[in-house]
């Protein structure tokens, strides 16, 4: 069988038809004119007005006049002698690259970031057998000394990032225990736990010591804490939140109450002015600490009712004092955006899951706590296991501001 003629016809057509249209293009007869590059109006008046003109001269023509029509055949391109054309004009010069682009280029702005990527897998897993499988406790934080505290039933374990070592801070009586809530002070030395039987314990995480126990705060257990410099404000079973003056021995200084239900979340603002509350009553409060001596028949700045589910995730933004993110539970499904100022609800992103859930766990995560350089997320799961997940990769070093007006010949010695 002849494969000769089958590879000819297996050849696209397209290209067939674009090699032969290449081909009589280059190969054209140069005494056969081009029709499309001819002026037909022009050639008209040459073969018959301009030969009459030729035949018969005007006897008299003054200088001016021929300088007029000398002008008239230049406007008009009549001094051609050529009717015919064999070949297409050039076409017209087209600059491919603008000018414009180039003097736009040098305002356009920087090139946007390339996405982040975020891993499907975490970075390291530790066991975290024994830990209470309740989503209204908070049994993680991640202190400014790079050190994470985990309460596993009645005890709290300390894990350094710096080096993974791992050691045991305390363990509660049972008729005291389980532990309910841990919190990190700022300077990332001292420990707040809160405890089943309603007490909270303050640690020196260095000494190894236990600093004092403050009492009569709550009726029962103590499921959320937070600092604000010296004050510890505690949200309990009972729906109640006191804050907590940690230095003097009546400790007890303000009581906020709102919640109907369960206080499973708090968080101050970067200002220390305004503290975020959630409640398994599905109630966010917007609390200010103007207001709460004074003779308001309300205590809170604003009652928020918008999600569905209880409130435990709460973030404020770090470069904007009034922004505040709110996460609601598996019946909510929702992450809300306020403007504490006015209280409007600014946004609302559905993420079809609970709040603090990451794909990796075989079981919904609990806790969740942020490395201090905010690279590292850790998560505890009732799967009891323990996962850091490095989600927002390492932080960019800010590059220094070039002065505005350098002084001029500053690479010169000076001249005393």
């Amino acid at each position: 069988m002849d494969a000769g003629p089958n590879k000819v016809q297996s050849r696209s057509p397209l290209q067939e038809r674009v090699r032969q249209r290449k081909c009589s293009g280059e190969n054209l007869d140069r005494f056969i004119p081009n029709r499309s590059a001819m002026d037909f109006d022009y050639a008209h008046y040459m073969l018959t007005e301009g030969k009459k003109g030729k035949e018969n001269p005007v006897a008299t023509c003054s200088p001016s006049r021929e300088a007029y029509q000398k002008k008239l055949a230049e406007a008009f391109n009549m001094n051609r002698t050529r009717i015919l054309a064999f070949k297409n004009k050039p076409p017209t010069l087209i600059d491919p690259i603008p000018k414009e682009f180039f003097s736009a280029s040098v305002h356009q702005s920087k090139p946007a970031k390339p996405r982040r990527h975020i891993p499907q897998s975490s970075e390291r897993t530790l066991d975290a057998p024994e830990l209470v499988d309740d989503f209204y406790l908070n049994l993680l934080d991640w202190g400014s000394s790079n050190v994470l505290a985990i309460a596993l039933s009645n005890t709290v374990y300390l894990w350094d990032a710096s080096n993974g070592s791992t050691s045991e801070l305390v363990t509660i009586d049972d008729e005291d225990g389980p532990v309910t809530s841990v919190s990190w002070a700022p300077d990332g030395r001292h420990m707040a736990i809160g405890l089943n039987n309603s007490h909270v314990q303050i640690w020196d995480s260095t000494a190894n010591r236990q600093l004092r126990t403050l009492r009569g705060c709550h009726r029962s257990r103590v499921d959320s804490l937070a600092w604000n410099n010296h004050v510890l404000t505690t949200g309990g079973m009972d729906g109640k939140i006191m804050n907590n003056d940690v230095r003097v021995r009546e400790h007890i200084v303000e009581t906020y109450r709102g919640h109907q239900q369960e206080v499973c979340g708090l968080k101050w603002s970067a200002s220390g002015q305004q503290l975020a509350s959630g409640g398994n009553d599905n109630l966010l409060f917007i609390w200010d600490r103007s207001m709460a001596s004074s003779n308001s028949p309300t205590q809170w700045l604003h009652r928020l009712e918008d999600h569905t589910a209880a409130v435990k995730a709460l973030a404020w933004c770090p470069f904007q004092g009034n922004l505040l993110a709110s996460g609601g539970g598996g019946g909510d499904q929702c992450i809300k955006f306020w403007n504490t100022h006015t209280g409007a609800c600014l946004n609302s992103v559905n993420t079809d899951s609970q709040m603090a859930e990451l794909t990796g766990h075989t079981s919904r995560v609990l806790f969740m706590a942020q490395s201090p350089d905010g690279n590292t997320v850790a998560s505890a799961a009732g799967d009891e296991t323990l996962r850091f997940w490095n989600v927002f990769g390492s932080p960019e070093v800010a590059k220094p501001a070039p002065k505005a007006n350098p002084e001029p010949f500053a690479h010169l010695s000076r001249i005393r």
